[in-house]
Parts: C-alpha cells; structure tokens; sequence
C-alpha cells in the first residue's frame, strides 16, 4: 500500500483557508487590485506602446517605465497627442486601453460623466479618472503594505523582547504599550501630520510607527506561552545563544496571529490613508490616491457621482477583500476550528 505523504503544517493552513468561498473571494479580489495597480503604467498611459514613424520604431511605454523616461530623447514627440493626430496613415501606433496619464488636464473635458472615451468620467481638471484609479491604487496598496511592514517590524521586536525576558522589561514595555494605547490612533496620526508637511512616505512611517501595539501585544503573549517550553529549554542547554532562541526558535512558532493581523493591518492603514487624504492631510494634488479623488467628490456631489462612487466602492471592497482574508487566516491558524 502506498504510503501518504504527510502535509506540511503551512499545506494544512492553505487548504483550510482555500476551502471556503469567501475566503478564495478576497484573495482573488485582493491579488486582482495588486496586478491591476503593478500595471497601471501599461494600462493607462497617454504614450503608445508601440509607435512607428519615418521609419523610426520605439516602444514608449516600455522605455518610459523600465528605463526612466528614455522617451525624452525624442523631443519631437513630447508634446504629440497620439489621440489626435490627423494624417494617422503616417504613424503607426498601438494605444493603452485607457489612453490617458493621471495628471493629463484636459479644460475642455471637465466633469464628463462616464462615457467610453472616459470610463469613469473626469474630475473638475479634466483628468480621466478611471486612469487616476489605477495610479491611486498603487498609492494606497503601497501605504497599506509598506505602514504594516514598519509597525510589524517594531511590534515584534517590542513584544519578543517583553514576552522572553518578563520581569521589569515586560513591565515598562508593558506599560508603555498602554500609554501609547491610550491614544486613539487616527487623532495621534492627524496631530502629527498637522505639524509635518503631508507627503507619501511621511504617511506611511507615521502611521507605521503608531501602529505597533496590537502586534507588540500579540507577539508578547505568545513568547510568554512558548517560552517554557521543552525546544526552548533544550536550545538553552546546548548553548544557543539569545538572539538565537528569540530569532530562531520561538519567533517562527508565534507568527500565525501576527499574519492574521497583518491583513487586518493592511485594510485599516488603507482606511487611514484615505480618511487623511480626503481631510486634506495626507497624499496632495496632483498625486492620485483613492482618498485624494473621493476628496474632490466634496464639491460636485449633485452633479459629478462618480467621483464619490467609484473611489468609495474600491475603498469599500478592497478593505472588505483584506477583512474576509483575515478572518479566513484566523479561522484557519485556529486550532479549535473544524
């Protein structure tokens, strides 16, 4: 009889995860808005991807994203709207679906409801914002992951350091984790944006850097509980030394809620982002990002929907796609569940 092969213990967590429906519907949905935001620059652009001339072939696209904008060695075309050009039998040219850069005015196309030259209309500059919805997707997925980055970093290294060590340094990282705790989060993000200049990365470190606790916390209980363990005990017997033990021993035995808490973590630093852009303090014009444009909605609410429409239902179903993630990696590292 052949012999079953064992799965391994991240093969178990994978399958039960990919078991329910919901939890496939977020990852999908969330992998999608990562791909769609990495292709942004391929799918809307104001320059072809590919463009012949007086016998001149270049590739403007490719050569403006990965070789940083190579197409300005061709002066003569700077300023060509490809869209338009009138003798089209002289050029050959492949356009991007959405044709249009995201910070492309246009002051004879302002407030256009969605039709099919724009998809998702203009806002009060012209600009196409199905192209700005792209390009916003890229900034908020990026505050998202790289603010959680930063605030896992330095809560599993407050909490590995409270949890194994105990006695007086767990009682003042404790207390401090309390402190900090104390404050609402989004309030101590906006007073410290209001006495700093609002810039991407400024957003990301400072929401990274008031975001740590709950990881801290997590990460603390679970070295408390695994650090009287028998592996713990014998790695200290054949002389490992601490940073071994803490690093590469217990620390890899207590990830699975810090990687619940991640996906939780991603959803809510979006929110933030978006809620301080919309206010007026987070990412400025004329940089696009998904609370940006909902902030133009503010003063065209009766006559330009989609400005608040669309930018509000990505904001929505993205944090809804990390949320079901979260609560299907929590179901799945979960040793009581089914």
């Amino acid at each position: 009889m052949k012999k079953q092969k064992r799965k391994t213990f991240s093969r178990l967590i994978w399958d039960k995860f990919w078991g329910a429906y919901l939890n496939r519907v977020g990852f999908v949905f969330v992998l999608l808005a990562v791909l769609l935001a990495l292709a942004a620059p391929f799918l809307a652009n104001n320059k072809p991807y590919y463009y012949q001339h007086e016998g001149k072939t270049t590739f403007p696209v490719l050569e403006d994203v990965f070789l940083v904008g190579r197409f300005v060695t061709y002066p003569q075309f700077l300023e060509t709207d490809f869209r338009k050009l009138q003798n089209k039998s002289a050029h050959s040219f492949v356009m991007p679906p959405i044709p249009y850069s995201p910070y492309e005015f246009d002051l004879d196309s302002i407030l256009l409801p969605p039709s099919k030259d724009h998809l998702m209309g203009t806002d009060d500059q012209g600009r196409d914002v199905a192209a700005r919805m792209l390009y916003g997707a890229q900034i908020s997925l990026s505050v998202g992951f790289v603010a959680v980055g930063i605030y896992v970093l330095i809560g599993i290294i407050i909490g590995s350091l409270a949890g194994y060590f105990g006695g007086w340094p767990d009682i003042i990282i404790s207390r401090f984790i309390e402190i900090v705790m104390c404050f609402p989060t989004f309030f101590l993000i906006l007073a410290i944006i209001a006495f700093i200049e609002p810039s991407l990365y400024k957003i990301m470190i400072v929401i990274g850097f008031t975001g740590w606790t709950g990881i801290a916390r997590l990460v603390r209980g679970e070295f408390m509980k695994l650090r009287g363990q028998d592996f713990v005990t014998s790695a200290r017997a054949l002389g490992v030394s601490t940073t071994g033990i803490i690093f590469r021993h217990i620390l890899p035995n207590a990830l699975s809620p810090v990687l619940v808490s991640i996906t939780f973590g991603v959803a809510s630093s979006i929110l933030v982002e978006s809620s301080l852009s919309f206010l007026g303090f987070g990412v400025q014009p004329p940089t696009a990002s998904w609370g940006q444009i909902l902030s133009q909605s503010r003063e065209y609410m009766d006559i330009a929907w989609w400005l608040m429409a669309f930018p509000g239902a990505a904001i929505f179903l993205t944090i809804t796609a990390f949320n079901l993630m979260g609560e299907g990696l929590r179901d799945a590292v979960d040793p009581r569940g089914g």
